[in-house]
């Protein structure tokens, strides 16, 4: 079997093993978040944070919440690396630096999992397990309870209540999250991932010195890590290692996880709003990106460009040989579509085109079908953009699920969608300007350019991967990447939420023979185009300084 054959056999599985799981994963999480029932669990775990799961917030208390709930998590992680060094079960690690520890402590909270630091010679098991890995669990649940905010803004009238978020965060967890995470480590342990709580210790000779690994609960938190669109790597090569990614089989399976719960979220939407073919409408648009992409980087990858690429099957290097091209170029655009930032090759080894398609994943939003609920939300606002759109174009008011899209709505969304792009292109342009950053390159014209203009479009779009060649173990970029990990998740939601708060206080408007069928493959349409038209006029001039560069001088 060739190569290219291998790689579209498997994305033909991977598609129907999440075609398999959209009804019964979608309808369940519906379930989820419209009972009024509480398990006792949760009744313990309110009781002890103090919260009335049943009490119905605004959208001002619901923010409130996800930024009191954040902070603290930030707080709490940062004092647990600072601390490590006293800390039972640190294997002898030191205390983290405060620049890495704030860079690291909001990197997990942010839910963006970006690591400038060696995972196996840094992170003792009690930061991984207490910290860290539970951190993935949360800021997962906190991404899904703002898209159901949203959708409930949707789905209701004259109210401004969105639910409740510790009711929404803690079932999050809870109901979908830890069993989720708990079969999937299953999977991985039989498949041959490690879980252990093992010291560090010689497993052979090499160079003529020893090596050394230490071992660790890494089974559970590669789950929780693609299941929650985390990404950040119990080792430093990420899913590229062994203890974490065992075999082509747990490739797959790990793709599979990182993808279910954002594809499935679009009928849990449209069960919420009443209407299962507006989630069909979003799904579609989701799944046209991500199989273009997909499509896209294994083109490029594929290209033999002389004899030795010939011999390889594609552009082997910075690839995981047991993967192969095609398995690897399905990650590499399902974990920059996502805010996973896992990975099981290195994108700065790609080619150019084909590094430059990962940022541009990013650079969309990662709404195709992005995060766990960081994708939803985004790409409903990205809906209302395009209802905008299509009102200008025929004079009439805008209409989305029967609420109008007024200038207060679309004020919101316009500003939910200028604060990323401001972000990385503003702080690209200041490291680029400064003469330290600069020295963190390892690589000088169109592809040193891609390793910082990468690193932050990673880390505030909140996806954590590495363009890789890049040090970005510095107070700079410890610092600035964390600033940018910070506002790229709240300031968003900041306006999420009041958006949802607007459309909840509506009335609803009645459909007529005008309004726009957003349920209609025509919607879909206008919505990749606006998608696709949006993010090129906004980010092509840095893309053509970089990876277009690149890949048109190759």
């Amino acid at each position: 079997m060739g190569p290219v054959l291998a790689g579209f056999l498997q994305l033909l599985a991977l598609i129907g093993a999440l075609a398999l799981a959209y009804i019964p994963l979608g309808t369940y999480m519906a379930r989820v978040y419209s009972t009024d029932k509480h398990w006792r669990v949760e009744r313990w775990i309110y009781r002890g944070i103090g919260a009335d799961p049943d009490t119905e917030m605004r959208w001002p208390a619901y923010l409130r919440g996800v930024l009191a709930f954040s902070a603290a998590g930030v707080l709490f992680l940062y004092l647990l690396q600072r601390l490590q060094g006293v800390l039972p079960g640190s294997l002898g690690f030191k205390a983290i630096d405060p620049d890495q520890a704030f860079n690291t402590a909001v990197s997990f909270v942010t839910n963006t999992n970006w690591q400038s630091y060696y995972g196996e010679q840094a992170m003792g098991h009690v930061v991984q397990t207490a910290g860290l890995a539970v951190q993935n669990f949360v800021s997962a649940a906190v991404g899904i309870a703002v898209a159901v905010a949203l959708v409930r803004g949707f789905a209701r009238s004259r109210t401004g209540e969105l639910g409740n978020f510790w009711s929404d965060m803690v079932r999050g967890v809870t109901r979908i999250l830890l069993p989720g995470a708990f079969l999937a480590a299953v999977v991985l342990v039989a498949c041959g991932a490690i879980q252990n709580f093992s010291g560090i210790h010689e497993v052979g000779q090499f160079m003529g010195g020893s090596q050394q690994w230490n071992g660790g609960a890494v089974a559970s938190q590669e789950a929780i890590k693609e299941l929650g669109t985390n990404g950040g790597g119990y080792f430093n090569a990420n899913s590229a290692h062994p203890f974490e990614n065992p075999t082509p089989f747990t490739n797959l399976f790990e793709i599979f996880l990182l993808l279910v719960i954002p594809f499935a979220l679009t009928r849990t939407f449209g069960l919420m709003v009443g209407s299962v073919k507006q989630g069909y409408a979003i799904l579609a648009t989701m799944a046209s990106i991500w199989v273009g992409f997909t499509a896209l980087m294994m083109w490029t990858e594929f290209a033999h460009h002389g004899p030795a690429l010939q011999l390889a099957g594609g552009a082997m290097e910075g690839k995981e040989v047991r993967f192969g091209v095609g398995s690897s170029s399905i990650f590499a655009v399902s974990t920059t579509l996502t805010s996973t930032g896992a990975v099981d090759s290195f994108h700065s080894s790609f080619t150019g085109l084909g590094g430059g398609i990962t940022m541009l994943g990013m650079m969309l939003g990662e709404i195709a079908p992005g995060g766990t609920g960081s994708g939803l939300y985004g790409m409903l606002i990205m809906a209302v953009i395009a209802v905008f759109i299509a009102g200008l174009m025929v004079g009439r008011t805008p209409e989305y699920l029967g609420k109008k899209i007024g200038t207060r709505e679309i004020k919101l969304a316009a500003c939910y969608i200028l604060i990323t792009p401001a972000l990385v292109l503003v702080l690209t342009a200041v490291a680029m300007a400064l003469p330290t950053p600069a020295h963190s390159m390892t690589n000088s014209g169109a592809h040193g350019f891609s390793e910082i203009l990468y690193a932050y479009t990673s880390a505030a779009n909140n996806n954590g991967s590495a363009f890789a060649g890049l040090n970005a173990d510095t107070q700079w970029f410890n610092t600035t990447l964390g600033l940018a990990m910070v506002l790229g998740r709240f300031l968003p939601m900041v306006f999420v939420l009041a958006l949802a708060g607007s459309l909840a206080e509506q009335k609803p408007v009645p459909e007529t023979a005008g309004t726009l069928r957003t349920e209609k493959p025509l919607f879909t349409g206008l919505l990749v185009g606006a998608i696709l038209i949006i993010t090129g006029l906004t980010y092509f001039p840095a893309l053509a300084l970089g990876p277009l560069a690149e890949g048109l001088a190759s």
